[in-house]
């Protein structure tokens, strides 16, 4: 009698080991369909010279980082300082013919102010929204974090006069994304994204420019969360498009697009948004009202040593290489603006 015994229990182990094949098979498959981005990434030893346009472009936001990071630490704790900063932005819209909008709301009894430019496209409520927060971690005077996100959404700003978008695009500044106020109601781009959401706006798509401007050419200088290590380069010389699975449509759009209009390695993926990192920019925000956003970003924390302390300053940066990132931007988002 102990021959089928034998039999089943064989039976049932094959099954099992079918089974879990299955499912490993069929998770493999879905990452896989979350990692998989469109075109090639261009070499880094393959970029070509740098124009004068590129190098002009790369001045323009050295300058824009020093002159931000001069106002000091930008935080609550700091708020003249991020008052100060707030103005100086707006400054800058107004010498290159833009009229920026305030978005004002309280929090202790002090004013924080998110910073609007909008571009009116032929479908007024289909936005494109590309922001980045002027706010800096406590401690720092945040030149990559995110200064180098504000020089380049100025830079887009700046060239954005000759835009002609047929969605209508808005370009934001926000307040108070780091601490105490990250993934809070008093976040900036909380309170901008529950705004749009009240005000019916249902067909959005959002870019975070966060953290863009250190690249490494070192073996080793990459680091990534456990779940996907092994399937990017290690290599710290790219910029990248991290959506999550419901923005999976919207990133490959993005980096397609890219990888199409600049001649720069880039990276994106559509991750879960329990994987660290994926979440940590105001991207979320967009996501916590059901609009599909995608942050642009050299990873921060995985990648720059000098992430929220003190040494995030000003020399740290490559101007150069952000430079082709924010040109290559400033031809997908007016793209982007015009593509269905």
């Amino acid at each position: 009698m102990r021959k089928p015994f034998q039999r089943q229990r064989r039976v049932r182990e094959r099954v099992a080991l079918a089974s879990a094949l299955a499912l490993v098979t069929g998770s493999a498959l879905l990452l896989w369909q979350h990692l998989a981005m469109p075109g090639e990434s261009h070499g880094q030893a393959t970029l070509p010279a740098s124009t004068a346009a590129q190098r002009a472009l790369a001045e323009e936001l050295r300058r824009d980082v020093r002159a931000l990071t001069e106002f000091g630490e930008r935080s609550a704790r700091r708020h003249d300082n991020l008052q100060r900063a707030a103005g100086w932005i707006e400054q800058e819209l107004g010498r290159a013919g833009l009229t920026p909008a305030r978005q004002s709301y309280e929090v202790g009894g002090r004013p924080f102010h998110n910073l609007e430019v909008e571009i009116p496209g032929t479908r007024a409520s289909d936005l494109v929204v590309v922001g980045a927060h002027y706010d800096s971690a406590p401690g720092t005077v945040g030149a990559n974090d995110n200064g180098s996100g504000v020089a380049a959404l100025l830079a887009l700003a700046r060239r954005s006069r000759a835009w002609r978008p047929e969605r209508t695009l808005r370009l934001v500044f926000f307040t108070n994304e780091e601490p105490p106020f990250f993934q809070t109601a008093d976040m900036g781009s909380v309170r901008y994204a529950q705004h749009l959401h009240a005000s019916g706006v249902g067909d959005v798509a959002m870019l975070s420019l966060e953290t863009m401007g250190y690249y490494s050419d070192e073996p080793g200088s990459q680091a990534y969360p456990p779940a996907i290590r092994g399937f990017y380069p290690d290599t710290g010389h790219f910029i990248a498009f991290v959506g999550d699975v419901s923005s999976s449509e919207l990133t490959r759009r993005l980096l397609g697009m890219f990888r199409e209009q600049a001649r720069f390695p880039s990276e994106g993926a559509s991750l879960p948004r329990s994987l660290p990192g994926v979440g940590w920019s105001d991207h979320w925000a967009f996501w916590q009202q059901g609009y599909p956003a995608v942050m642009v970003t050299d990873t921060a924390p995985f990648r720059y040593p000098h992430y929220h302390t003190a040494d995030d300053t000003p020399d740290k940066l490559d101007y150069g290489r952000l430079a082709r990132v924010v040109e290559g931007l400033a031809r997908v988002i007016p793209a982007l603006a015009n593509d269905g």
